[in-house]
């Protein structure tokens, strides 16, 4: 992982002129915010992040945000609405957001509080110099998918057949899935990938997946997982996720960078704008620290037996 371009941002001197754009930015920052999922933990980290930073929402900064509650069609129309507020920066968690966002402005600065591969996906030019209007953090998503797939084989050591479900149309599903399926290749594993446009396909997808003799299920980070999750312990399958937060809800594991590490990174980001630095200088961070998280309770629905020394590299085991 490049680290030192995550760690330069605390050192660097704000001495440049505010980044331009098209109005000119109130007394107030207003710093507009687009998810595709949950409001937390993502709200909680970042404020923190920012009073970290000597800014406290309501006397120095103001805040709006706009969630697509999982739904990723109504991305374009929140990402238009949070235009026409007219904010400082925009903040951004997850690929289909960020593109949102990039879509709507090529001028107002947007932070990336991560997102699975911004230069495979063609956000930004390079992690080094990205170029344009968009910086922030990567999640390195696509590049440890592979690992949620060596995670399967060691709970259950005769899979030969795993599933990988993913967003139609996010620009992180391509990469995404060519990465699982190098390692599935490595590991003589069938790869089958199962594309969603959204809830409406998963009780068909789900019933395909199961049909199939599936041993395992990995789920890109920007599907809505709550239903999915009910699914996986319907058909009885293992599933593994790049996002702490699937795990919380019911899912069996995952294996991803550290959320307070990434979104409290943001609000570094969107400071360093507020004073004067310009995305296109501000090299993209990736992730320095990564957890394992395993939930026993539904690894016991499911009937899996975790394996000691899996649970033992455990950062966070859930009862």
């Amino acid at each position: 992982m490049r680290r030192r371009a995550f760690l330069a941002l605390s050192g660097v001197a704000a001495l440049t002129p505010r980044w331009a754009h098209a109005q000119a930015p109130a007394a107030t920052p207003k710093v507009a915010i687009l998810l595709i999922g949950g409001r937390e933990p993502f709200l909680g980290l970042f404020r923190e992040g920012l009073r970290e930073q000597g800014y406290v929402e309501g006397q120095n900064i103001t805040l709006v945000v706009r969630s697509s509650e999982g739904q990723g069609s109504r991305l374009p129309a929140l990402a238009s609405e949070l235009i026409d507020l007219k904010p400082d920066v925009i903040v951004a968690s997850e690929t289909p957001a960020v593109s949102a966002a990039r879509q709507a402005t090529s001028t107002i600065p947007i932070v990336m509080a991560a997102a699975g591969d911004p230069v495979a996906t063609g956000l930004i030019a390079s992690l080094s110099r990205p170029g344009g209007n968009i910086t922030g953090l990567s999640a390195a998503t696509a590049e440890i998918a592979g690992k949620s797939l060596e995670l399967i084989r060691e709970i259950k050591p005769q899979t030969k057949r795993v599933a990988v479900m993913a967003l139609a149309g996010n620009l992180l599903t391509k990469p995404f899935v060519e990465q699982i399926q190098t390692v599935g290749t490595a590991l003589g594993i069938e790869i089958r990938p199962a594309l969603v446009r959204g809830v409406d396909d998963f009780e068909s997808v789900f019933a395909d997946i199961a049909a199939a003799a599936t041993d395992g299920l990995i789920m890109q980070p920007s599907v809505p997982y709550a239903r999915a999750i009910d699914l996986t312990l319907r058909h009885r399958l293992p599933a593994v996720s790049v996002t702490r937060s699937f795990v919380e809800a019911g899912g069996l594991l995952s294996y991803a960078g550290n959320l307070t590490e990434r979104y409290k990174g943001a609000a570094g980001y969107v400071t360093q704008i507020l004073k004067g630095r310009k995305p296109a200088d501000l090299p993209v961070g990736q992730p320095t620290k990564f957890e394992l998280v395993i939930n026993l309770k539904t690894a016991r629905t499911l009937g899996l037996e975790i394996p000691a020394r899996l649970l033992a590299r455990a950062d966070e085991v859930i009862e």
